[in-house]
């Protein structure tokens, strides 16, 4: 009986913690579009959180520890799941003021955590091309996949991901396609299933993905409710590797620049050039 009760106030706890994560979408979590003078990321992800005042509305100035806090109550993410992107995020300012933080504007730096053939924005290219904001022609690939059901799975995960970067390789000749890519390229869609579906299955309604990406908004009034599951590297790894095994993923890049900082990249020429 007291390992009944147990197991019991356990399930209640788990399920009080999450529910008071998600209660106020409508005063200090609810959706602010950006302004002038507001920061955005080419991530949608950290965008509505910035979005829905997780982050600070003005993008500006937080730190990983922030960052953290923020993923678990706006999205249930623990912090194995992102931190290693998250000090990668680090390196992307080299100010004083990056000794503790961080910024989303800041983190458009290509090569960095932004990477090519992503599913919702343009590739840098050249240093031309709009790889910040969303693009919909770009995202016309994710929203008219699994044609017939009205859900994304790791099957069309892996063949969006699969078409975006046999577009890149077709159109883009700066393309950076090295594994370090194509792992954050699967992290992320296994990030968005998991976040507006269900963790474990992977299985996600279109309608809230799509929101999340057109609008940078969690789709709270059409139905979507904070994951119970807490969202780990441990529940999104069966998910990473099924997209990467059905992707189709080969390696054009054998080595890929390391950038260390806005003004410092190691191991290409075009990226040097770029940021001095």
């Amino acid at each position: 009986m007291q390992l009944v009760l147990s197991a019991a106030f356990a399930l209640a706890l788990a399920a009080s913690s999450v529910s008071a994560f998600a209660t106020d979408y409508k005063g200090s979590h609810k959706f602010v579009a950006p302004g002038p003078g507001d920061e955005r990321s080419p991530c949608p992800g950290l965008n509505t959180l910035a979005n829905h005042g997780y982050l600070p509305h003005n993008g500006k100035n937080f730190t990983v520890k922030t960052l953290m806090d923020a993923s678990l109550k706006g999205f249930n993410v623990d912090w194995d799941a992102i931190l290693i992107a998250a000090k990668f995020g680090m390196l992307s300012r080299n100010d004083f003021g990056s000794i503790e933080n961080m910024s989303l504007g800041a983190l458009s730096l290509h090569n960095l955590v932004e990477h090519d053939a992503s599913i919702s924005r343009n590739d840098f290219g050249d240093g031309t091309g709009d790889h910040i904001h969303f693009n919909e022609t770009t995202f016309s690939v994710m929203a008219n996949a699994n044609p017939g059901v009205d859900y994304y799975n790791t099957t069309s995960a892996a063949a969006v991901q699969y078409a975006r970067l046999q577009h890149s390789k077709e159109t883009n000749p700066f393309l950076v396609n090295t594994k370090k890519e194509f792992v954050l390229r699967s992290h992320e869609n296994s990030l968005y299933l998991s976040i507006f579906g269900d963790p474990l299955t992977g299985i996600a309604p279109k309608k809230f993905v799509q929101i999340f990406f057109r609008e940078e908004r969690l789709p709270v009034q059409e139905g979507w409710k904070l994951p119970t599951t807490k969202i780990t590297a441990a529940t999104l790894s069966p998910l990473d590797h099924a997209i990467r095994d059905a992707s189709n993923w080969t390696e054009t890049s054998v080595c890929g620049p390391v950038v260390l900082s806005p003004t410092s990249v190691v191991n290409d020429e075009l990226q040097a050039l770029l940021v001095q």
